[in-house]
């Protein structure tokens, strides 16, 4: 009986799981799980069987044989209770394998020397402005996850979308050259790829990828060069799965349409690209920002990570000895409408004309966990979804399967580049059906570049687009160099003319700039995005005996090099003299 076996171990009061159950000391599984449902399940039922036994003891022996209850059977009735009161606690609570603390802190043990093998330090060096990334050297945190072909994952804003050098560092002080492969348009993960056969020493783990492991309430390890340390591992418990992607300024990249993971973790500089990791060993998100003024940091899911990383693994071919020069095309389908959505409660939903009943369906939709709905928050200048979508529209569905998450919803646009879309949105109150088409995202992403004296300019990202609400594909300076800062032109800027021809484009930009002369002033107009509405008209002197020639520069997708084309320079041809005037007759004095 539960009174014996409290005696019998009188510092481990028992309980049962169920009926037929075994017995289960109950400060053992209180201290079992990291599950904090499991312990207070624990300690209900703890609680419950010593309330029933207390209330068996109550009435005297004769008063309960008259009343007809023998206190024996009384004793077991309760104990039969409180094993139901068990039963259902633990039936409410997901199981979970038992573990004393101090098998925890084994496990954990086991699973961090595991991941550290797979654990690198990047030192990275982009070697020239672009997009959103200046130039210049800093260090960072990767990780293998898949030996064999030698990918690491990390973050975008490590691998940089321009040209870059890098080196991975493994924990036994070996070192490797990395070369890019993928960088992800918009979200912050990008992929290394190193050559496995360079490695002597080290032996190489890889740690798998786990989204769905992600939940509340987990408890993680944060596994990096936090602050610059080389190795550093951090504790944390997932705090929000739904938070929105952190903006980190006005003029650089900024993750948008996907969710973020938070925690206290107080992660730092340097930890960039670390894996976040459960006690199974797989990296349930990846480590991208934290906020200055405290410990909240912030992690990338990784669900559009995971199936990159399947398409990554069937374009590059498994290599025996020195990596091949070249890998097959990474193909990617990324598809986009330049248009920004936010989650909003459905609260502010309401606010915003959402009906009840359409309230009613997508709370159907997503199931318990739902709270609110994708709601347009802006448009690109010039996109597909301009003129059609409109700030404020309550995303229903998609071609008739109703859309109420970001995965799906970026699903659903990479399996349709090039196609049109059927969207209902409601909007002030009723339904708008909207064919919308879904652009090429790779095709908004440059990959070129022409550097002149110094100077860097290339066609405006998406990314940038959306930060200065222009139109893509317009010229921007991202680095001033000599002749466009010796004019006062800043960085950031958008060139709309050279020499009074218009310059929509970058090819457009670099035919005009091909016919200058040494040594010629030009009028150069342009725009800065804190005043889109107003042209600025700026003198260049073209001064270039000190520089190299004008070149192109190309990323190559199979390479992840970056291709270099000088600029022709062809000045116009001389004008023509002018007509000659018959003689004029000689002068008569009179």
């Amino acid at each position: 009986s539960i009174r014996e076996l409290s005696h019998t171990r009188p510092r481990q009061r028992m309980f049962s799981l169920g009926a037929g159950a075994h017995l289960v000391p109950a400060a053992a599984a209180v201290a079992a799980g990291p599950n904090a449902k499991l312990r207070r399940a624990a300690t209900t039922t703890r609680r419950a069987s010593e309330s029933a036994f207390k209330t068996s003891k109550r009435l005297p022996r004769h008063v309960a044989r008259a009343m007809g209850d023998d206190p024996d059977d009384a004793e077991v009735a309760a104990a039969a209770a409180a094993a139901d009161a068990a039963a259902a606690a633990a039936a409410a609570v997901p199981a979970v394998e038992e573990a004393l603390p101090g098998e925890i802190d084994s496990r954990w043990q086991t699973i961090v020397k595991h991941a550290s093998r797979a654990v690198v330090v990047i030192k990275t060096t982009g070697v020239r402005a672009f997009d959103t990334e200046s130039a210049g050297s800093a260090y960072a945190t990767g990780f293998v996850v898949d030996k064999k072909l030698g990918l690491v994952l990390t973050n975008r804003h490590v691998l940089r979308p321009g040209p870059v050098v890098a080196e991975a560092v493994f924990q036994n002080r070996e070192e490797v050259p990395l070369r890019a492969l993928y960088c992800d348009p918009v979200h912050d993960f990008a992929f290394f790829r190193f050559d496995p056969a360079l490695l002597q020493f080290h032996d190489v783990e890889e740690i798998p990828l786990a989204p769905e492991g992600a939940s509340v309430g987990l408890d993680v390890r944060i596994v990096g060069n936090d602050s610059g340390e080389k190795l550093m591992i951090l504790s944390a418990t997932l705090a929000r799965l739904d938070r929105d992607a952190p903006k980190y300024g006005a003029k650089g990249y900024n993750d948008f349409n996907t969710f973020y993971i938070q925690a206290a973790s107080g992660t730092k500089g340097g930890s960039s690209g670390s894996p976040v990791i459960d006690i199974r060993g797989d990296a349930v998100a990846l480590n991208a920002g934290c906020k200055n003024k405290g410990t909240a940091a912030y992690y990338l899911p990784l669900f559009r990570v995971k199936r990159a990383l399947g398409l990554l693994r069937a374009a590059c071919p498994l290599v025996d000895g020195p990596a091949a020069e070249t890998w097959l095309h990474v193909d990617i389908p990324r598809g986009t409408l330049q248009t920004t959505f936010a989650y909003k409660g459905f609260d502010e939903c309401r606010r915003l004309g959402l009906r009840r009943e359409t309230e009613t369906q997508l709370r159907l939709a997503q199931g318990a966990d739902g709270t609110g709905a994708l709601v347009v928050e802006d448009t690109v200048p010039g996109g597909p979804g301009e003129g059609k979508l409109e700030v404020g529209d309550v995303l229903v569905s998609v071609n008739g399967k109703c859309i109420t998450d970001f995965v799906t919803l970026e699903s659903t646009l990479d399996d349709s580049v090039g196609k049109e879309l059927s969207c209902v949105v409601e909007r002030g109150g009723s339904d708008a059906a909207v064919g919308v088409e879904v652009g090429d995202l790779h095709a908004v992403t440059p990959r070129r570049m022409l550097e002149m004296c110094g100077g860097v300019v290339h066609s405006l990202s998406y990314q940038q687009a959306r930060n200065f609400q222009t139109a893509v594909g317009l010229v921007y300076v991202a680095e001033p160099g000599y002749i466009l800062g010796s004019a006062a032109v800043p960085k950031h800027a958008i060139l709309t003319s050279l020499d009074n021809k218009p310059t929509p484009t970058l090819d457009d930009f670099a035919r005009v700039y091909a016919t200058l002369k040494e040594g010629s002033r030009v009028p150069l107009q342009y725009y800065v995005h804190t005043e889109r509405h107003r042209t600025k008209t700026a003198l260049l002197h073209l001064q270039t005996k000190w520089y190299p020639p004008a070149v192109f520069y190309d990323r190559n997708a199979t390479t992840g090099r970056w291709d270099r084309t000088t600029l022709e320079m062809t000045p116009p041809p001389p004008p023509s003299p002018p007509l000659s005037s018959p003689p004029s007759s000689p002068a008569v004095i009179m």
